[in-house]
């Protein structure tokens, strides 16, 4: 079969179009939009992978802020046990501080355990938080600085207090001992003193006439007589003698019809005497004394005869009296 280009001359025809082929350009333009859309969702999906890895690092940037913060609050906790185990016991201005620090503690563990914690407010009230314990560190350091100068003061006071007691005792026995030498010396100074002691054989006639001699057998009586001497320290009052008789042979002659004894001395120990007697004594003032004495049988040996007087315990005076043998034959 044989096409011509060329129109026939024979009978009007119309010529026949061959359909327009548009399946290229669909195809091209699907191809376009796949590819589009492809590109599309590489690009968003690189797009959302950003997404993600800037969601998890703000995250793990999240994470570690609140780690950080938790563990200035943990710090923060810690400083705050140790505060508390090395002063246990606080009172007044402190203790009040301590409860404030107390109730931010407790602010700021509830604001911790939120799942969106705002972070910043956090830090800031740890911030404030350590703040105070700061302060409350500075005052109980100042406290425990003034309670070692206290420490130190009371020691010394005390140092002070027992050396005092120490040199009062001192002074105490001193004055015990000033106050038993003066009461010893006015006991001693209160004793009195006899003078003038003088011892007369008296010989008394039937007529009751009294002669003095020195022969043994006719002395009836011993005339003992002495002066108590002016005393400013003993007082006025009864003043109580004892007197010793000793023979001539030395041996103290005891008379028990005139109530002989024993008594104790200052200086001797234990002593007999013959007898005792009370005289009155004015204080400062010199004070006769005279009483007579004779043996129980009424008989004098001779040789010498020996008087002591004690008052006070102390020998006041002492005599002697030397009776003779009478007559040619004695």
């Amino acid at each position: 079969m044989s096409y011509s280009n060329y129109p026939s001359t024979g009978g009007t025809t119309t010529p026949q179009q061959t359909p327009k082929d548009n399946r290229k350009l669909i195809y091209g333009i699907l191809i376009a939009a796949l590819v589009l859309t492809w590109g599309y969702i590489i690009y968003d999906k690189g797009k959302s992978k950003e997404t993600i890895t800037q969601l998890q690092t703000d995250y793990s940037n999240v994470d570690s802020s609140r780690n950080a913060i938790q563990q200035e609050y943990n710090d923060a906790l810690a400083r705050m046990d140790s505060l508390s185990g090395s002063n246990a016991e606080l009172t007044g201005e402190l203790a009040e501080r301590k409860n404030e620090i107390d109730r931010m503690k407790a602010q700021i563990k509830s604001e911790l355990g939120k799942k969106n914690a705002d972070l910043a407010k956090t830090r800031s009230m740890i911030g404030e938080l350590n703040g105070k314990i700061n302060d409350l560190l500075t005052q109980i350091e100042q406290l425990k600085v003034e309670n070692q100068q206290l420490t130190v003061a009371n020691q010394n006071l005390s140092t002070e207090r027992d050396t005092i007691v120490s040199q009062k005792k001192v002074v105490e026995k001193n004055l015990a001992n000033t106050q038993a030498e003066k009461a010893r010396v006015e006991d001693i100074g209160s004793t009195l003193h006899a003078s003038n002691i003088n011892i007369t054989g008296i010989d008394v006639k039937g007529s009751g006439k009294e002669k003095s001699t020195s022969t043994a057998k006719k002395v009836d009586v011993f005339r003992i007589s002495f002066d108590l001497d002016e005393n400013r320290i003993a007082p006025s009052g009864n003043k109580q003698l004892y007197v010793c008789v000793y023979a001539p042979d030395g041996k103290p002659i005891t008379i028990p019809s005139n109530g002989s004894g024993s008594f104790q001395t200052r200086d001797e120990g234990e002593k007999v005497y013959t007898s005792k007697m009370d005289v009155k004594y004015e204080q400062g003032v010199r004070t006769p004394v005279s009483f007579d004495w004779k043996p129980e049988g009424g008989k004098y040996q001779t040789g010498n005869y020996k008087i002591e007087i004690y008052q006070n315990g102390y020998k006041i005076g002492s005599g002697t009296k030397d009776l003779k043998k009478g007559g040619l034959f004695g």
